[in-house]
């Protein structure tokens, strides 16, 4: 499989005033020489596979079809061997099977693998026993060991980060391609996924496609925009805007409807089905007020976006140990919520988006996690709490 060619030009370093969340790395010595290193390395994904999965999500978009994005919340390099990929490609595709006997619709089926690498953080610094430390942003930035030294955001990391991803995509390849673990009939992919946060990142591996002479980004098939960067003037979205990779963008309590409509006239000038997905996280409580009326501006607009429900992210909390968790049932409802809104509207519900492990932790409250005093048994998560695979078929024969 051809996975070099062309590249664009890296640029010079990410104007950091005008983009949030970015490291705190401008000014390092050796950034420079980071980004050409990536800028000069083989491609992580073809374009030849970003045309396929933007081909399975314009299906979605047109109704026929729907999609699962799921894995970790913050994948860790020490995950890129070939038995943990393999462990990981089986459970998603076991979930993304069990949508397609619960729909009886074709799933595309995107994995957030081979470069999930880098988290947005509400607040610079965490108090880790007693002790106030840099938060932890990811494994792109700084690494999750408890000490000032290893908290500090390094650029070299970067270059961790593309043998990390290079290793999982090649292991995903093989297990797919030697009949392993073939995808359950009427499952599309698997393609991987990631938020695309980290300009310094994203940019250097910014490649032209031979044929199309179009630029997209090699670091993965499907780059989304979080909440906190979806500014449409912005530096991550003008970012997206630029590419030919499908793209999609999270949606939530704070985003007026305005927003969107702007958000889709820049991420989807030309209207193309496959093109954009909107990926709703706006919490059960407040999903049910908000999103009618972004869904109806949208579809009055005429984009024909991908709807994906997120229903993890608005749902999180605290417990009186400080520990962060989710409650099933709260999950649920607004992923059933979701589907209503979206459905009432005259549109395709087009499928979930999960923080899900490949296996049985005890992260979140439900289903075998009775309640909270649970939750230390298996907590794993580097970041945010995942569903385990059992309570995330709960959801999906909840939901669908």
């Amino acid at each position: 499989m051809q996975i070099t060619g062309p590249r664009a030009p890296a640029g010079p370093a990410a104007p950091y005033a005008a983009a949030p969340q970015q490291p705190d790395w401008a000014n390092h010595p050796d950034l420079p020489l980071v980004r050409g290193e990536l800028a000069a390395a083989r491609a992580l994904v073809t374009a030849e596979e970003v045309a396929a999965a933007r081909r399975a999500l314009a299906s979605a978009a047109r109704g026929s079809a729907r999609v699962l994005q799921a894995g970790d919340c913050a994948e860790s390099f020490a995950d890129d061997g070939a038995a943990r990929t393999a462990a990981k490609a089986a459970a998603l595709a076991s979930l993304a099977g069990r949508l397609h006997e619960r729909t009886g619709e074709d799933v595309a089926l995107f994995g957030r693998m081979a470069g999930q690498y880098a988290k947005p953080r509400s607040r610079p610094v965490e108090t880790v026993e007693g002790v106030e430390l840099p938060a932890y942003r990811g494994d792109l930035i700084n690494s999750a060991t408890a000490d000032a030294r290893s908290r500090r955001h390094d650029p070299h990391r970067m270059l961790r980060a593309h043998r990390a991803a290079s290793r999982v995509l090649g292991a995903l390849r093989a297990h797919h391609g030697d009949g392993a673990a073939d995808t359950p009939g009427g499952t599309d992919g698997p393609w991987v996924c990631h938020e695309a946060l980290v300009l310094d990142w994203e940019e250097s591996l910014l490649r032209t496609d031979p044929v199309t002479g179009g630029s997209f980004l090699s670091s993965t098939h499907f780059p989304w925009v979080g909440a906190r960067t979806r500014q449409p003037e912005g530096a991550h979205v003008r970012l997206l805007a630029s590419v030919v990779n499908p793209v999609g963008c999270k949606i939530g309590p704070s985003a007026d409807p305005e927003d969107v409509i702007r958000l889709c006239e820049v991420l989807d000038p030309e209207r193309e089905p496959g093109r954009l997905t909107l990926i709703v996280r706006m919490g059960a409580a407040a999903l049910p007020e908000l999103l009618p009326e972004v869904v109806r501006r949208v579809r009055r607009a005429g984009h024909p976006v991908v709807w994906l429900s997120d229903p993890m992210h608005g749902n999180t909390v605290r417990t009186l140990s400080g520990r962060k968790t989710r409650y099933l049932d709260d999950v649920i409802e607004e992923a059933r919520c979701f589907m209503r809104v979206v459905e009432s509207a005259g549109a395709h519900p087009g499928g979930l988006h999960l923080e899900v492990a490949d296996r049985e932790v005890t992260e979140c409250v439900g289903g075998p996690v009775a309640d909270e005093s649970q939750l230390g048994a298996r907590y794993e998560s580097l970041c945010d709490p995942r569903l385990c695979p059992e309570q995330a078929r709960m959801l999906i024969d909840a939901v669908l």
